[in-house]
């Protein structure tokens, strides 16, 4: 089967398209036929240097799929050929990742039926990052209604999913990005867009709360993000990052907060419960862009700038 391989960590023109063997499914397995795969910034992190986060050279890159059931292994009843499904595998371990490929192997308990009313494109958008922004606001910091919600990064692949899901759960939503993406934060659907170049998100925070501070933050961006965001927070307020801190954490403790450290725990029910969320119209997956699978080189480039808006997908097959 077509690849595109990783065959040494480095920059994104090292990628090689080969033929490596296609696999079969074996007990609680499914083989899928995949037709579009999603771009992550782990991705990117990977490529550049795998081998210090326990992968080996070459490997085939990618953990979103959007696919079709090619077969079912033995003891899975609950997938038949031709299902359309979408998930996104493991990304660290010897059998992670994969999704760079035309077949991927994965365990059939991680994967969901496709939502019926969004193409394989934009399902292949959604695994790791909707599943990471549900499973931060949902899961770990508990959102209610009528709660305000700090999103970092909100034009972004996973902020994009938690303005979304914030919103569908009844919050109010500030999120901040760049000045070129202050009207895509309005039109998924956050009540209040900071430019965090030119604006202070504390001030406009405390200013929207008349002073109380937000009821919860989410991290999408790193650095001393989460640090200069205690004083955004109200006390005993709960704040999350998917990609670590750096700073004093002093004043949190101060203030009787709490910080969860996210990183996505992969299962059926979340994506069923996605799934439900696009249904009803109240997510929609933003693809900024769709390439062919032979050029994922151009994707890495742009997953390693940083910046960007929603998710760069690959059209794997027609």
């Amino acid at each position: 089967m077509r690849a595109m391989v990783t065959p040494e960590f480095g920059p994104p023109d090292l990628f090689e398209e080969r033929d490596v063997e296609k696999p079969s499914a074996g007990p609680g397995e499914i083989l899928v036929r995949v037709m579009a795969a999603g771009t992550n910034a782990i991705d990117a992190k990977f490529r550049a240097a795998g081998d210090s986060m326990g992968l080996e050279a070459p490997v085939v890159l990618g953990a979103d799929v959007s696919g079709i059931v090619e077969e079912a292994g033995p003891g899975v009843s609950e997938f038949s050929p031709g299902d359309e499904v979408y998930y996104t595998p493991e990304v660290f371990g010897r059998d992670s990742n994969g999704a760079y490929a035309e077949y991927h192997l994965a365990p059939a308990y991680l994967v969901a039926k496709k939502p019926a009313l969004i193409s394989h494109e934009e399902a292949a958008a959604v695994p790791l990052a909707g599943g990471t922004a549900h499973e931060t606001l949902i899961g770990r910091l508990d959102i209610k209604v009528g709660e305000a919600v700090l999103i970092h990064g909100g034009a972004g692949g996973v902020g994009s999913f938690a303005i979304q899901i914030a919103r569908a759960a009844g919050a109010r939503v500030l999120a901040t990005a760049g000045p070129d993406n202050q009207e895509t934060l309005k039109q998924l659907g956050a009540d209040v867009t900071i430019d965090y170049r030119g604006q202070d998100f504390v001030e406009v925070s405390l200013e929207d709360t008349d002073g109380a501070g937000v009821d919860a933050v989410f991290d999408c961006v790193g650095g001393d993000t989460i640090v200069n965001s205690i004083a955004a927070t109200r006390p005993f307020g709960r704040l999350a990052t998917i990609l670590g801190t750096q700073g004093d954490l002093t004043a949190m403790y101060q203030k009787n907060q709490t910080l969860h450290g996210i990183l996505l725990h992969r299962e059926r029910e979340r994506l069923d419960a996605i799934t439900l969320l696009i249904e009803r119209g109240q997510i929609e997956p933003l693809v900024d862009e769709v390439l062919p699978l032979g050029e994922v080189g151009k994707v890495h480039e742009r997953l390693d700038s940083g910046h960007g808006r929603g998710k760069a997908v690959l059209r794997v097959a027609e």
